[in-house]
């Protein structure tokens, strides 16, 4: 009768503030985005929001090469955060085209881009990846479906190496995901971005020993932080749509950029290893 009385007064004291006891949350989070997850709805090839895309032309941009972004179609829920993506060492925007169209339908503007050449290094992909977060935000047709103040950056092999470098030049960043990254420097001890790392168990390219999991060490103990490594995976796993890399960046990007809580318990307690996942490792709960 007491827990039957109180859940009567909780819901009056809702309906009293004219919100339906499902719109409290939104209302404590005004950067939530879609329903409320379940392992169904973030393994899934596609999330709750339609979506459109639009190409921008190399010649019409500086900075970077081009690229296609991805959006939710619908403007009923106001802004999104924003995610740019590179591909890596002598590859195009295609190598991680899946990406665009899985996080946008999940509440995100997402762009993948090409970069100045297929053969730059991580530092300058770093650069490209910031320039093209600058043009979305300021210049791009979707910039008014964008908030600002929450994106983040994501990038295969040398764009996995850029994404550390973009992260480390501009600290606001809410998120960060190399996969199966590459860069020469293994210390990255000046990164305030909460950083996802994700590696491959039989990777020959950028073996998870002399990367990966080196990345992830160096990363501030202070820091939102985790190392995701794939079991029986290969550095271009990130090339083709991968159920589990899809799952671990949503709610990576949803828990840092959405601030959306709802997204924690998919990454606290830690993952245990699996037919997919070989090691998982991280600080929780995260802060």
């Amino acid at each position: 009768m007491r827990t039957a009385l109180a859940a009567a007064v909780a819901t009056a004291g809702l309906l009293g503030t004219g919100l339906a006891p499902g719109a409290q949350a939104a209302a404590d989070n005004p950067y939530e985005r879609g329903p409320a997850p379940s392992n169904s709805s973030i393994e899934a090839s596609r999330g709750s929001y339609a979506v459109s895309q639009t190409s921008v032309s190399s010649l019409s941009v500086s900075g970077f090469g081009g690229g296609t972004v991805y959006y939710p179609t619908s403007t009923a829920d106001g802004t999104f955060g924003a995610v740019v993506i590179s591909p890596g060492f002598t590859a195009y925007q295609s190598s991680i085209a899946w990406l665009g169209p899985r996080l946008a339908s999940q509440g995100f503007v997402v762009f993948t881009i090409d970069t100045n050449t297929t053969l730059d290094q991580p530092d300058s992909r770093g650069r490209q990846l910031l320039s093209a977060l600058d043009y979305l935000t300021q210049s791009s047709s979707v910039r008014n479906r964008i908030d600002s103040s929450r994106l983040g950056v994501m990038g295969h092999s040398m764009g996995g190496g850029g994404t550390l470098e973009a992260a480390k030049s501009r600290t606001s960043l809410k998120a960060a995901i190399p996969l199966t990254g590459w860069n020469t420097d293994k210390t990255w001890p000046e990164l305030k971005t909460p950083t996802l790392v994700v590696g491959a168990d039989g990777d020959t390219v950028a073996s998870v020993s002399s990367h990966s999991e080196p990345f992830y060490e160096s990363l501030p103990s202070s820091l939102n932080k985790a190392y995701l490594e794939l079991n029986g995976a290969t550095h271009f796993t990130p090339n083709t749509s991968n159920t589990t890399i899809a799952k671990y960046s949503i709610s990576w990007l949803k828990r840092f950029i959405d601030n959306d809580t709802r997204y924690e318990q998919f990454l606290c307690p830690l993952p245990r290893p699996s037919l997919t996942i070989e090691e998982y490792r991280g600080n929780c709960p995260h802060t």
